[in-house]
């Protein structure tokens, strides 16, 4: 009987993949975006409304969790890209990766009984070894991504059962988490997610995460020096980049100020969050099928342009609402831009990593994954500091519980609605200037 490692080492894609290596990769969209959106929707809240701690300090300890993971994730990439094993250039690391990765997730919301310093020094060092492992797992899913699926065709055909899984995650992890943890406590809530995320990441890797059987000469390792001059040189990938951090700031500020916005803006229920970012993401669902269709038939910037208008649009709706369901109805609007940001965003990136290809001679998925990583991440920061700026500059006090000053409700339907349509709308100026206009290099 061959060992584990064994079969590892054999298993290579040397066509397109079956239907079922596409539906057990896509199943690893679930178990990140979980992780993801529920560390984004609710970290500054956890710590901010139930742990007592300042919203500068939550701030702070934000903008280094932000830089660390953007340190990270150009480092990994051009090591991804590089180190070569007899299991290939991504297995090795996702394999070593997944358990650090959800341990660490579950003792965010894990902390011991602290004063506050020392809860800011435990967020601190759980979450830089959160950050670690989840560059180390997530970018190397992601460079597989241009690897197993070579064309458009393919990539917008492919991408949809990722990004359904991707979209589930995000209900669970956002809609559903305050659901878990108002039944059964924050602690319960995070070993709950950590257990379902291990389960996923499992089959993914052993089920669908193949690397092609024979490299390419492209594949040779570039200086590290060439590394990062081609890729901020690449005329395609820098208005991308930019676009995507706009674009992925914009999504991390709604998320961010909706439990706000429920509680102090809407005057309901802490669980009622669940209907608000529900009604955004099972929307964003039949949408991905949509925007799949649509950039078969025109371009990856065409479409992408399309659903950022649209997206940009409807969240200026969140300004009007004084009721759940009213806000609910805006979140369906929502959830079609955001079904084609999800879906396209990945097929825009591997349309410039074949095109570095062609004009560089190197595959370079980790450095360009790596790359935009860093960059966005930089939205960690920027949403970190406009609920600081907002939330203190309308005199919010987490001591006075329901009781918040009026201007409170006017500053967070500001961090819930204007905020994001300003990056948006500077995310599609970006895409507008993206040069590659056909479907396929």
């Amino acid at each position: 009987m061959t060992s584990l490692t064994t079969r590892l080492r054999d298993r290579r894609l040397d066509a397109a993949p079956t239907r079922a290596q596409t539906i057990a990769f896509g199943a690893s969209g679930f178990p990140t975006q979980l992780m993801t959106q529920t560390f984004s929707a609710f970290v500054v809240y956890f710590y901010v409304t139930h742990l007592g701690v300042p919203p500068e300090w939550v701030a702070a300890a934000m903008i280094a969790h932000g830089m660390l993971n953007a340190v990270l994730n150009p480092v990994v990439g051009a090591l991804s890209d590089r180190i070569r094993t007899p299991w290939g250039r991504r297995i090795p690391w996702i394999g070593l990766g997944i358990v650090p990765l959800v341990v660490a997730f579950a003792l965010v919301w894990m902390p011991p009984e602290l004063p506050v310093p020392g809860l800011i020094v435990w967020f601190l060092v759980v979450v830089a070894v959160y950050d670690i492992a989840f560059v180390v797992v997530v970018l190397n899913i992601s460079a597989l991504f241009p690897e197993i699926f070579r064309t458009t065709e393919e990539r917008a055909r492919g991408n949809v059962p990722r990004q359904i899984f991707a979209i589930l995650g995000m209900v669970l992890g956002t809609a559903g988490a305050p659901a878990l943890y108002g039944w059964i406590g924050w602690a319960g809530m995070a070993i709950v997610l950590a257990g379902v995320c291990l389960v996923m990441l499992a089959w993914s890797f052993a089920g669908g995460m193949v690397e092609r059987r024979v490299p390419e000469a492209a594949s040779a390792a570039m200086r590290w020096g060439a590394q990062l001059r081609y890729t901020f040189a690449n005329r395609a990938f820098v208005p991308y980049v930019l676009g995507s951090l706009f674009v992925q700031t914009s999504i991390a500020v709604i998320l961010a100020a909706i439990p706000f916005y429920v509680r102090y803006s809407l005057g309901a229920a802490e669980g009622d969050g669940s209907l608000l970012l529900g009604a955004i993401f099972v929307t964003a669902i039949p949408s991905i099928v949509l925007w799949s269709a649509v950039v078969r038939r025109t371009s990856p910037r065409r479409a992408l342009l399309w659903s950022v208008a649209v997206f940009g649009v409807a969240v200026l709706g969140y300004l009007l609402p004084t009721s759940v369901l009213a806000a609910a109805l805006i979140g369906v609007a929502v959830g079609v831009g955001v079904g084609g940001l999800l879906q396209l965003l990945e097929v825009v990136l591997s349309q410039i990593i074949d095109e570095d290809a062609v004009r560089t001679g190197h595959r370079r998925e980790g450095a360009y994954f790596g790359v935009n990583g860093f960059v966005v991440r930089g939205s960690v920061v920027l949403q970190a500091v406009v609920a600081a700026v907002v939330l203190t500059s309308s005199g919010f006090d987490a001591s006075l519980g329901d009781a918040q000053p009026e201007t409170v409700d006017g500053g967070i339907r500001l961090m819930v609605a204007v905020v994001p349509l300003v990056f948006t709308a500077l995310a599609w100026v970006c895409f507008w200037l993206y040069p590659i206009r056909t479907r396929d290099v």
